[in-house]
Protein backbone atom coordinates (compact mmCIF):
# COMPACT_ATOMS: atom_id res chain seq x y z
CA UNK A 1 0.00 0.00 0.00
CA UNK A 2 1.59 3.28 -1.12
CA UNK A 3 0.47 6.19 1.05
CA UNK A 4 -3.08 4.89 1.23
CA UNK A 5 -3.25 3.76 -2.41
CA UNK A 6 -3.58 0.14 -3.46
CA UNK A 7 -1.19 -0.35 -6.37
CA UNK A 8 -0.73 -3.04 -8.98
CA UNK A 9 2.26 -3.08 -11.34
CA UNK A 10 1.53 -4.55 -14.76
CA UNK A 11 4.28 -5.90 -17.00
CA UNK A 12 3.24 -7.19 -20.45
CA UNK A 13 5.75 -9.73 -21.69
CA UNK A 14 6.36 -11.86 -24.76
CA UNK A 15 9.25 -14.34 -24.71
CA UNK A 16 11.18 -12.48 -22.02
CA UNK A 17 12.41 -15.37 -19.87
CA UNK A 18 15.90 -13.84 -19.65
CA UNK A 19 14.65 -10.46 -18.38
CA UNK A 20 11.27 -10.80 -16.67
CA UNK A 21 12.74 -12.19 -13.44
CA UNK A 22 14.78 -9.04 -12.90
CA UNK A 23 11.76 -6.84 -13.68
CA UNK A 24 9.75 -8.57 -10.97
CA UNK A 25 12.61 -8.68 -8.47
CA UNK A 26 13.40 -4.97 -8.87
CA UNK A 27 9.81 -3.88 -8.23
CA UNK A 28 9.66 -2.21 -4.80
CA UNK A 29 7.56 -4.19 -2.37
CA UNK A 30 5.45 -3.56 -0.35
CA UNK A 31 4.99 -0.16 -2.04
CA UNK A 32 3.46 -2.16 -4.87
CA UNK A 33 0.81 -4.56 -3.59
CA UNK A 34 1.00 -6.93 -6.54
CA UNK A 35 3.05 -7.51 -9.68
CA UNK A 36 1.00 -8.85 -12.57
CA UNK A 37 2.85 -10.21 -15.58
CA UNK A 38 0.60 -10.50 -18.61
CA UNK A 39 2.13 -13.24 -20.72
CA UNK A 40 1.19 -12.47 -24.33
CA UNK A 41 1.39 -16.04 -25.64
CA UNK A 42 5.07 -16.66 -24.90
CA UNK A 43 6.63 -19.86 -26.20
CA UNK A 44 9.49 -19.80 -23.68
CA UNK A 45 9.54 -19.93 -19.85
CA UNK A 46 8.44 -16.31 -19.30
CA UNK A 47 5.45 -17.31 -17.18
CA UNK A 48 7.39 -19.78 -15.04
CA UNK A 49 10.26 -17.36 -14.39
CA UNK A 50 7.88 -14.53 -13.47
CA UNK A 51 5.96 -16.74 -11.07
CA UNK A 52 9.17 -18.01 -9.49
CA UNK A 53 10.15 -14.41 -8.69
CA UNK A 54 6.84 -13.66 -7.00
CA UNK A 55 4.60 -12.30 -9.76
CA UNK A 56 1.06 -13.35 -10.50
CA UNK A 57 0.87 -14.40 -14.14
CA UNK A 58 -2.08 -13.83 -16.45
CA UNK A 59 -1.52 -16.05 -19.47
CA UNK A 60 -3.20 -15.12 -22.73
CA UNK A 61 -4.15 -17.98 -25.02
CA UNK A 62 -2.28 -16.56 -28.00
CA UNK A 63 -0.05 -13.64 -28.93
CA UNK A 64 -2.47 -10.76 -29.46
CA UNK A 65 -0.25 -7.68 -29.09
CA UNK A 66 1.02 -5.42 -26.34
CA UNK A 67 -2.11 -3.25 -26.45
CA UNK A 68 -4.35 -6.27 -25.91
CA UNK A 69 -2.07 -7.44 -23.10
CA UNK A 70 -2.29 -4.04 -21.43
CA UNK A 71 -6.07 -4.05 -21.83
CA UNK A 72 -6.19 -7.40 -20.05
CA UNK A 73 -3.94 -6.05 -17.30
CA UNK A 74 -6.04 -2.93 -16.78
CA UNK A 75 -9.22 -5.04 -16.66
CA UNK A 76 -7.65 -7.23 -14.01
CA UNK A 77 -6.60 -4.16 -12.01
CA UNK A 78 -10.16 -2.85 -12.01
CA UNK A 79 -11.67 -6.24 -11.21
CA UNK A 80 -9.36 -6.65 -8.22
CA UNK A 81 -10.19 -3.19 -6.88
CA UNK A 82 -6.78 -1.51 -7.20
CA UNK A 83 -6.72 2.28 -7.03
CA UNK A 84 -3.68 2.74 -9.29
CA UNK A 85 -2.20 0.68 -12.11
CA UNK A 86 1.48 1.15 -12.94
CA UNK A 87 2.73 -0.16 -16.27
CA UNK A 88 6.34 -1.10 -16.84
CA UNK A 89 8.19 -2.88 -19.63
CA UNK A 90 8.55 -6.63 -19.37
CA UNK A 91 11.96 -6.50 -21.08
CA UNK A 92 13.72 -4.63 -18.27
CA UNK A 93 14.06 -1.27 -20.05
CA UNK A 94 12.45 0.63 -17.17
CA UNK A 95 13.65 1.14 -13.61
CA UNK A 96 10.97 -0.24 -11.28
CA UNK A 97 12.78 1.43 -8.38
CA UNK A 98 11.44 4.72 -9.81
CA UNK A 99 7.79 3.72 -9.40
CA UNK A 100 7.38 6.14 -6.44
CA UNK A 101 8.07 9.01 -8.87
CA UNK A 102 5.00 7.94 -10.83
CA UNK A 103 2.86 7.47 -7.73
CA UNK A 104 3.70 10.69 -5.85
CA UNK A 105 1.59 13.07 -8.02
CA UNK A 106 -1.42 10.77 -7.68
CA UNK A 107 -0.94 10.25 -3.94
CA UNK A 108 -0.61 14.03 -3.46
CA UNK A 109 -3.82 14.66 -5.39
CA UNK A 110 -2.12 16.53 -8.23
CA UNK A 111 -2.70 14.07 -11.07
CA UNK A 112 -4.86 11.22 -12.31
CA UNK A 113 -2.41 10.09 -15.00
CA UNK A 114 1.38 10.28 -14.65
CA UNK A 115 3.60 9.81 -17.68
CA UNK A 116 7.25 8.88 -17.30
CA UNK A 117 9.60 10.88 -19.52
CA UNK A 118 13.15 9.87 -20.31
CA UNK A 119 13.75 13.37 -21.67
CA UNK A 120 13.19 15.01 -18.28
CA UNK A 121 15.81 12.78 -16.68
CA UNK A 122 19.40 13.83 -16.18
CA UNK A 123 20.40 10.31 -17.18
CA UNK A 124 20.43 10.42 -20.98
CA UNK A 125 22.12 7.04 -21.35
CA UNK A 126 19.42 5.14 -23.23
CA UNK A 127 21.60 2.05 -23.61
CA UNK A 128 21.75 0.17 -26.90
CA UNK A 129 18.70 1.91 -28.35
CA UNK A 130 17.96 1.06 -32.00
CA UNK A 131 18.18 3.97 -34.43
CA UNK A 132 14.56 3.66 -35.59
CA UNK A 133 13.41 3.95 -31.98
CA UNK A 134 15.56 7.06 -31.46
CA UNK A 135 13.83 8.68 -34.43
CA UNK A 136 10.34 7.66 -33.33
CA UNK A 137 10.62 8.82 -29.71
CA UNK A 138 11.84 12.24 -30.83
CA UNK A 139 9.24 12.92 -33.53
CA UNK A 140 6.17 11.41 -31.89
CA UNK A 141 5.95 13.87 -28.95
CA UNK A 142 5.93 16.79 -31.40
CA UNK A 143 3.00 15.39 -33.35
CA UNK A 144 1.26 14.25 -30.17
CA UNK A 145 1.53 17.76 -28.73
CA UNK A 146 -0.10 19.23 -31.83
CA UNK A 147 -3.08 16.88 -31.59
CA UNK A 148 -3.37 17.18 -27.80
CA UNK A 149 -2.88 20.96 -27.92
CA UNK A 150 -0.54 20.60 -24.99
CA UNK A 151 3.22 20.25 -25.01
CA UNK A 152 4.54 16.91 -23.84
CA UNK A 153 8.11 15.66 -23.87
CA UNK A 154 7.29 11.96 -24.00
CA UNK A 155 4.37 10.11 -25.57
CA UNK A 156 5.52 6.59 -26.43
CA UNK A 157 7.02 5.60 -23.09
CA UNK A 158 4.85 2.91 -21.50
CA UNK A 159 6.24 3.55 -17.99
CA UNK A 160 3.29 5.33 -16.37
CA UNK A 161 0.71 5.28 -13.58
CA UNK A 162 -3.05 5.60 -14.04
CA UNK A 163 -5.76 6.05 -11.42
CA UNK A 164 -8.76 3.75 -11.79
CA UNK A 165 -11.12 6.69 -12.30
CA UNK A 166 -9.45 7.30 -15.68
CA UNK A 167 -9.74 3.66 -16.68
CA UNK A 168 -13.40 3.67 -15.66
CA UNK A 169 -14.24 6.70 -17.81
CA UNK A 170 -16.81 5.36 -20.34
CA UNK A 171 -15.57 7.86 -22.92
CA UNK A 172 -12.26 6.00 -23.08
CA UNK A 173 -12.80 2.82 -25.10
CA UNK A 174 -9.85 0.54 -24.59
CA UNK A 175 -11.83 -2.41 -25.94
CA UNK A 176 -11.48 -1.32 -29.58
CA UNK A 177 -9.73 -3.96 -31.68
CA UNK A 178 -7.51 -1.41 -33.47
CA UNK A 179 -5.75 -0.77 -30.15
CA UNK A 180 -4.32 -4.30 -29.92
CA UNK A 181 -0.75 -3.35 -30.77
CA UNK A 182 1.23 -0.21 -29.84
CA UNK A 183 -1.76 2.10 -30.38
CA UNK A 184 -3.21 1.71 -26.88
CA UNK A 185 -0.48 3.59 -25.02
CA UNK A 186 -0.65 6.91 -26.95
CA UNK A 187 -4.44 6.53 -27.27
CA UNK A 188 -4.94 6.36 -23.51
CA UNK A 189 -2.61 9.30 -22.86
CA UNK A 190 -4.23 11.42 -25.55
CA UNK A 191 -7.73 10.63 -24.28
CA UNK A 192 -6.75 11.49 -20.72
CA UNK A 193 -5.54 14.92 -21.81
CA UNK A 194 -8.40 15.71 -24.17
CA UNK A 195 -11.03 14.62 -21.65
CA UNK A 196 -9.67 16.90 -18.95
CA UNK A 197 -8.02 14.43 -16.61
CA UNK A 198 -5.08 15.86 -14.69
CA UNK A 199 -1.83 14.64 -16.25
CA UNK A 200 1.77 15.16 -15.24
CA UNK A 201 5.17 14.13 -16.56
CA UNK A 202 7.98 12.95 -14.28
CA UNK A 203 11.61 12.07 -15.07
CA UNK A 204 12.36 8.35 -15.42
CA UNK A 205 15.17 6.19 -16.70
CA UNK A 206 14.83 4.24 -19.95
CA UNK A 207 17.70 2.00 -20.90
CA UNK A 208 17.68 -0.56 -23.68
CA UNK A 209 19.44 -3.87 -22.98
CA UNK A 210 22.32 -5.15 -25.12
CA UNK A 211 21.26 -6.33 -28.56
CA UNK A 212 21.96 -10.06 -27.93
CA UNK A 213 19.34 -10.01 -25.14
CA UNK A 214 16.69 -8.52 -27.43
CA UNK A 215 15.81 -4.83 -27.31
CA UNK A 216 12.42 -4.19 -28.84
CA UNK A 217 9.81 -6.09 -30.83
CA UNK A 218 8.66 -2.94 -32.63
CA UNK A 219 9.39 -3.03 -36.36
CA UNK A 220 10.25 0.30 -38.02
CA UNK A 221 7.44 0.94 -40.53
CA UNK A 222 4.64 -1.14 -39.02
CA UNK A 223 5.51 0.05 -35.51
CA UNK A 224 5.65 3.70 -36.55
CA UNK A 225 2.18 3.53 -38.06
CA UNK A 226 0.95 1.77 -34.94
CA UNK A 227 2.00 4.62 -32.63
CA UNK A 228 0.88 7.29 -35.10
CA UNK A 229 -2.56 5.84 -35.79
CA UNK A 230 -4.23 7.20 -32.62
CA UNK A 231 -3.04 10.70 -33.49
CA UNK A 232 -4.48 10.40 -37.00
CA UNK A 233 -7.74 8.79 -36.00
CA UNK A 234 -8.51 11.01 -33.01
CA UNK A 235 -7.08 14.12 -34.61
CA UNK A 236 -9.36 13.73 -37.64
CA UNK A 237 -12.31 12.49 -35.59
CA UNK A 238 -12.30 9.07 -37.27
CA UNK A 239 -12.33 7.24 -33.94
CA UNK A 240 -12.99 8.14 -30.35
Amino acid sequence: MYRGLSVIAIAPALDEERKIGEVVSRTPRPLVDEVLVVDDGSTDATAEVAAAHGARVLRLAATVGVGAALRAGYSEALACGYAVAVVMAGNNKDAPEEIPRLLDPIADGRADFVQGSRFLSRDRNFGDMPFHRRVAVRIHPLLFSLVARRRVTESTNGFRAVHRRVLEDPRIRLDQAWLDEYELEPYLYLCAIRLGWRTEEVPVTKRYPPRPLGQTKMKPLIGWWSILRPLVYLGLGLRR
